[in-house]
Order: structure tokens, then C-alpha cells, then sequence
């Protein structure tokens, strides 16, 4: 039977590549924040590093020549950078998907500072009763005299995002929109104003991998890129203050200088937020003390979701903030581990003691010019500070609400209550057991001389080693996706998502532990992921086990596989990863794109030939829709019209016998692919009579290892055979 089943999914994963199968979008309106930030994150990491990873030069790739020099490098260094900068661009300044800086706590700060006449002083002088728009626009061109660089028209800068939205604008987008952001604008009355930290944390998390490229080098009047090394800088001599003689500014270019500074002013507001507004005791929300902060002394914790009621402030003016109300006061490991993970990589960028390259350049930003310098310098709490402290109030919240001491696990959701005090449920997803992993791998190296370090090191050993024993399925392989204290592993069957996010985890695991059981497991692991989950002619993945009815894709699963596939190149050696990756990328993340840009090659209607249209005039943002399918129609009906075809020996050695009935004279093709995909071995057309025939193919070049036989008779493919190749 099982035979049998992999025989039927073979011939119609070829179908599919046949043009049986079809991508259709399912839905293309809701916007869910937090998966399709996760989304622009591992799309990040798997884009420009990921292509110099690989060896490509990005200096040689030309975001109008498609797939040049070749669909590799173009995929990881053009497409997944861009599209990683679409979904950042869309939350954080067009969409108006959350709260808006204006009302942000830096600029309430500032103002409190300035003199009755400031209003009006930056916006055309006519006073309005406000000096918090005079203030974001004295800050906005602060940075923009920084970086050599003006503002964009219309746009809409936020400092904590809401968790969804209705993608459909409500306009036409207008052909100066790479410049005037106002026809890219959401409408706000379809948007879910809750806040959620799974929402601000992966936003923020893609702020920060945007901004550390940015602002890691300083350019010139002329947009050269400059170096920093340590005595050069833009500021004059022993000051923070910027000196325009110096001929440097902030950032690689220009626009990268202002964007990276408006970036960083986003994430800090955005901590800022979260510490002194959304901690909550149960009762009430309000603000925690990193400095002082121990929750055996009394929880102060984030809850899944706060809702947000706004008031219109005045013309021309952004709606403000007025009452935050719990709305789910539960505690979601995947809301903790998301906001940790971008603090720790901010608190890493602004660390003043390391001093490679890059933060040679990020020092000059955090000297007290453009961002406050650390407390050790002035004895004022900085942004860095103000990161380590932020990291270290969610780690121990992590860890008195979600970890069970007595099996060694972080639990998926908790309860805190003044009564009853912290309950925790007993479920275990693998999603969330393996990206705990990844941050637990990056608290571990941020807080490595501090005395959280034996308690960060600890959890992340007692977490791989939970996966390793009750999340494996040791019967079948792979991992469930699931585990329930007390009763055990479900029984589901296993997800693309949980075998691809196991992947990701072990592979963290091993990169912070050098443990050389995790990198066996993780290479197990993503061996499982390839075996069972990818259909290598049609170059897609199903999503779940053996279901070849029902394959639904969403930026969620997309972005668990983005991230397992480079980390098993990266980190696993898999050579295959890389090509397996981009065939996927060309057939499934391609068309979930709505709509494109011209960063990435566009010039108009689908210049770049990759099927995804141009956005100007549509009625759609350059984001992933929130679900799409594969439907394979008729293939099923094909399997039954099969003439009987037999293989043997397999596992061969030097050669494979193909024994096949035929009905009548006909031509016969036969093929042999890799794993990957690869054609190996295409035999020209035979014309064999009906009757018995036995073709006899020569395999000694081929390498011992797992390909696929395709039997092509009268132009109709008939059966692909796992071929094991054995010497």
C-alpha cells in the first residue's frame, strides 16, 4: 500500500509539472502582521547574506535582468531581499497598519521640553495647539540632514503595529508612489487594533535586520560608500554633533542613512511603549522597571492582545491613542520569543564594546547623536540600555510563565491571575519548541557575561533535548507536531510547518551548542523534510504528509521553510538546499506575491517575466496573500489508466531493468532526476511492440544516493519509481 501511494504521489506531482495543477489565491484581503513579518524575516536572512553565503558577488546582479547569472543567485540576492523590503516598507510607513509616531513616546518627551512658541515653528508656522507634529517634523529632518537625504511625501511612520488589516486600498496607487506614499494608504476602519507582541516583535525584528544593513557604513556627498574605521566620522571632533564639513554622512547612501535612522527611531519608540505602557499584573497595564525588575517579587507580563481605541486629534492630523484595554490577558510563548528576539539584536547592535566595522559605524549613531548614548557614558539609561533591560524583563517572564522545570520545556500559553498566580497549559508545539531554540541561541551569546547566562544556557540544552526525545517520532521519523504534558505526542499528521520549523531549531541549537547530536539531528531532520515533503518535478512542497488533495500555502508556512532550507545550506552543508529553495521560490512564493514594486525589476505591467503584476493603478500592496492552493483536477482518474511497469534491481548498482506491458506498439521515454530535481540521465525515444518489453539502463555514473525514474510512453508520462542507487 505504501508502494503504491508513493507511486500515485510521483505521477501526480508530474502531472502538476505537466500543467495539470494550478496556484490559486484564496485570499488576498487579510493581512495577519505577525506571519507576514515572520515572513520578511527569514526572506532577509535568505536574500542578500544568504546569496554571498553561496559565493554570488551582489555588485554583479542587475535587478532588471532576470535570473542573471542565474536563478540561484537572483532569487536569494535580488527577489528575497526585495520582497523582504516590500512587506517592511508596506507595515511600517505606507499602510498606516498602527499607532503613529507622532504620538509616540520620544516625541511626547521632546515636547514637554520645548518652549510655547515651538508650535508652528516646523510646519509652516500657523500654530495648531500641537507641538508633537512640529517635533516629528524637526526629528525627520534632524535625520535627513544626517543622510543627505529628504523625506518621502504622505508618509505614515508608526511606532507599535496592529495585529491585521484589510489589504485592499481603498484607491488606485498612483504612479509617484515610490515618493508620495498617500495612495498606499490601508483603510483604517477595516483594521484589527489589537496589539500583540508576536505583531511588534516581528516588525520590529525586521526594522532592526533592516537598519544594521543600513547604517553599518557612512557615504559621501557624491553617495560613495565609506568604511568606517574607527577615526573617521560624521560628527565633529570630540562631539556627537553631526559636522557637514566632513564631507560623510550616516549610512551606506543616502536613502539608507534616513531609513535606518527613522527605523531605529521606530524600534526604540516601540520599546519604549511596551515597558512603560503594556506591562500588566493581572488588574491593570502600566509600566516595569528593567533595572529593578524580579517576578518572583510580583509578574508584570505582556498579554496576547491589547485593544486600542483611537481619537481624532484635528485636521490633518493622525488619529492619537486615548484607552488600551486587555482584550486576551493570556501570555503566548510566540508573542514573548518574537519581541526578544528583535531586542537582543538591537541591544547587539548598539552595544558599545564591540568594535567590528559595522559597529564601528553604529558607535557614531549612538554617541548621543542621532540616539542617546548608553548609560555607562552619560549615567542616563540609552537605547542600549534600554534593549538589554527590555530583553532581560521578557526572558524572566519566559521563564516564570512559560518554561516547566519538571519537563525541561517551554509551554505554548500561560495564565496569570492575583489569585491563583501563574497556570501554565500543558501543550508543546514544535513551531514554538524549535524557534525557541533561535532566540534562546541568541540570549545565550547576548547575555554570555551576565548572571542570567547559566540559566539561558540551561533551558536551551533542556529545550533540544525535549525535541530530540518526546517531540521525535522515533516509529515513523520525523517530529510531531505537538506534544502534550502528560498524555503525550498527537497523532496528527505531521505539517510542512512543524518539520520545517524543527529544522530551523536544531540548527540554531547546534550553532550556539557545537553539540554535534543536534547537527545530526537537524540534517535528519531536513533529509525527513526533502523525503516526505518535496514533489522534486513540480519543485513544490506539500503541506502536509502524504495529502496530495489539499496543498495550502500561507506566509506563515512559506517563511518556516525559507528559514529551514538556508539554514541546512548554511549550517547543514546540504548543497541541494540552495537549488531545491529557488525552484520552490519560482513555483509557489512568486505567486503569492499581489503585487511588485520596482526595486526588484519592475518597470510596468510584468516587465520581469516572473508572472507578478506591476502595482501602479491596481488596488493592491506589494505584500503575500494570506492563502493560497494547488489544486491537481483529474489526476487521480489518470492512475488507473497505468500499463504495468516493473523495476528491478532496486537498490541498483551499475544498471536498472525496466520491465513494462504495453498495449500496443509505442514510444517509450525514460529519465532519471535527483532529489533536487536535476536531470541526470534522458534516455532518447525507444519504440518498443506490444507486448513484454525490458530496457535495460546504464546507472554506473550516477552517484549511490535517491533519484527518480520518470516512464514517459506516447508523450504521457506513467509512473515515476524511486530508484536507490547502492554500490
Amino acid at each position: 500500500m505504501k508502494r503504491r501511494l508513493t507511486i500515485m504521489t510521483m505521477l501526480l506531482l508530474v502531472l502538476f509539472g505537466r500543467g495539470v495543477a494550478q496556484m490559486v489565491v484564496e485570499n488576498d484581503s487579510i493581512f495577519i502582521t505577525q506571519d507576514q513579518m515572520l515572513l520578511a524575516n527569514e526572506l532577509f536572512e535568505s536574500g542578500e547574506p544568504f546569496s554571498e553565503f553561496l559565493g554570488y558577488n551582489l555588485d554583479n546582479l542587475d535587478p532588471m535582468v532576470l535570473n542573471m547569472p542565474d536563478s540561484i543567485s537572483y532569487t536569494t540576492g535580488i527577489e528575497n531581499y526585495e520582497y523582504s523590503r516590500y512587506l517592511l516598507g508596506t507595515v511600517i510607513s505606507r499602510s498606516g497598519l498602527g499607532l503613529h509616531m507622532m504620538w509616540s513616546p520620544m516625541v511626547n518627551r521632546m515636547v514637554a521640553m520645548e518652549p510655547a512658541a515651538f508650535d508652528g515653528s516646523f510646519t509652516g508656522g500657523v500654530a495648531n495647539g500641537f507641538k508633537q507634529d512640529d517635533e516629528l517634523m524637526k526629528m525627520i529632518h534632524h535625520f535627513g540632514v544626517l543622510a543627505k537625504q529628504m523625506a518621502p511625501a504622505h508618509p505614515f511612520p508608526q511606532f507599535a503595529e496592529f495585529e491585521s488589516g484589510n489589504m485592499y486600498l481603498p484607491q488606485a496607487v498612483a504612479p509617484n508612489f515610490q515618493m508620495d506614499f498617500s495612495s498606499l494608504r490601508w483603510d483604517r476602519s477595516k483594521m484589527d487594533k489589537q496589539l500583540s507582541l508576536g505583531a511588534m516583535g516581528q516588525t520590529m525584528l525586521k526594522q532592526y535586520f533592516w537598519a544594521q544593513d543600513m547604517l553599518s557604513a557612512f557615504h559621501d556627498s557624491l553617495d560613495n560608500t565609506i568604511e568606517a574605521n574607527g577615526t573617521n566620522s560624521p560628527d565633529s571632533a570630540n562631539s556627537p554633533n553631526f559636522n557637514l564639513s566632513n564631507n560623510l554622512f550616516y549610512g551606506g547612501n543616502s536613502l539608507d542613512g534616513f531609513i535606518g535612522q527613522v527605523l531605529t527611531a521606530e524600534a526604540i519608540n516601540k520599546t519604549l511603549f511596551l515597558i512603560n505602557k503594556l506591562a500588566y499584573n493581572g488588574v491593570s497595564l502600566g509600566a516595569v522597571n528593567p533595572a529593578t525588575y524580579n517576578p518572583s517579587n510580583g509578574i508584570k507580563y505582556f498579554p496576547h492582545k491589547i485593544a486600542v481605541t483611537e481619537k481624532m486629534m484635528g485636521t490633518m492630523l493622525p488619529p492619537a491613542l486615548d484607552t488600551l484595554v486587555v482584550s486576551d490577558p493570556s501570555s503566548h510563548l510566540f508573542d514573548q520569543l518574537s519581541f526578544l528576539w528583535a531586542s537582543l539584536n538591537f541591544k547587539n547592535m548598539m552595544d558599545p564594546s564591540i568594535n567590528d566595522v559595522a559597529h564601528l559605524a553604529y558607535h557614531q549613531v549612538f554617541d548621543g547623536n542621532p540616539f542617546p548614548a548608553p548609560m555607562a557614558t552619560t549615567g542616563m539609561p540609552g537605547p542600549f540600555d534600554l534593549m538589554k533591560g527590555s530583553s532581560k524583563v521578557i526572558f524572566l517572564n519566559t521563564m516564570a510563565m512559560h518554561y516547566n522545570q519538571t519537563e525541561g520545556v517551554f509551554v505554548d500559553v500561560a495564565n496569570y491571575s492575583v489569585a491563583n498566580g501563574v497556570t501554565m497549559n500543558n501543550k508543546v508545539s514544535s513551531i514554538n519548541a524549535a524557534y525557541m531554540l533561535v532566540v534562546l541561541a541568541k540570549m545565550k551569546e547576548e547575555f554570555s557575561s551576565t548572571p542570567l547566562a547559566t540559566m539561558v544556557s540551561n533551558a536551551l540544552d533542556s529545550e533540544t533535548s525535549f525535541l530530540l526525545t518526546k517531540l521525535t517520532d522515533t516509529a515513523n521519523g520525523g517530529y510531531y507536531n505537538f506534544y502534550v504534558i502528560g498524555s503525550g505526542p498527537d497523532a496528527s499528521p505531521l505539517s510542512l510547518e512543524s518539520a520545517a520549523a524543527i529544522v530551523r531549531g536544531l540548527y540554531a541549537s547546534y550553532a550556539s551548542t557545537q553539540n554535534a547530536a543536534s547537527l545530526i539531528a537537524a540534517n535528519n531532520a531536513y533529509n525527513y523534510l526533502i523525503n516526505n515533503f518535496y514533489l522534486p518535478s513540480s519543485m513544490i512542497f506539500k503541506t502536509e504528509i502524504n495529502n496530495l488533495s489539499e496543498i495550502v500555502y500561507t506566509p506563515k508556512n512559506l517563511a518556516l521553510l525559507s528559514g529551514a532550507l538556508r539554514q541546512a545550506s548554511i549550517l547543514g552543508g546540504n548543497s541541494n538546499a540552495a537549488i531545491i529553495y529557488t525552484r520552490a521560490f519560482k513555483a509557489v512564493y512568486n505567486k503569492m506575491l499581489l503585487k511588485e514594486a520596482e526595486q526588484s525589476g519592475e518597470t510596468g505591467n510584468d516587465s520581469d517575466g516572473d508572472g507578478i503584476a506591476y502595482i501602479v493603478g491596481g488596488n493592491l500592496p506589494f505584500v503575500f496573500a494570506a492563502r493560497a492552493s494547488y489544486s491537481m483536477p483529474n489526476a487521480i482518474e489518470k492512475v488507473s489508466s497505468l500499463i504495468k511497469i516493473e523495476v528491478f534491481p532496486n537498490p541498483a548498482a551499475n544498471y536498472v531493468k525496466v520491465n513494462m506491458v504495453l498495449q500496443n506498439s509505442s514510444k517509450v521515454e525514460l529519465a532519471i532526476y535527483d532529489i533536487s530535481g536535476r536531470l541526470m540521465l534522458d534516455r532518447l525515444p525507444l519504440y518498443q511492440s506490444a507486448g513484454t518489453n525490458v530496457i535495460t539502463v546504464n546507472t554506473s555514473k550516477l552517484v549511490p544516493g535517491i533519484y527518480f525514474l520518470r516512464i514517459v510512453v506516447n508523450n504521457e508520462i506513467k509512473e515515476i519509481k524511486k530508484l536507490i542507487i547502492n554500490r
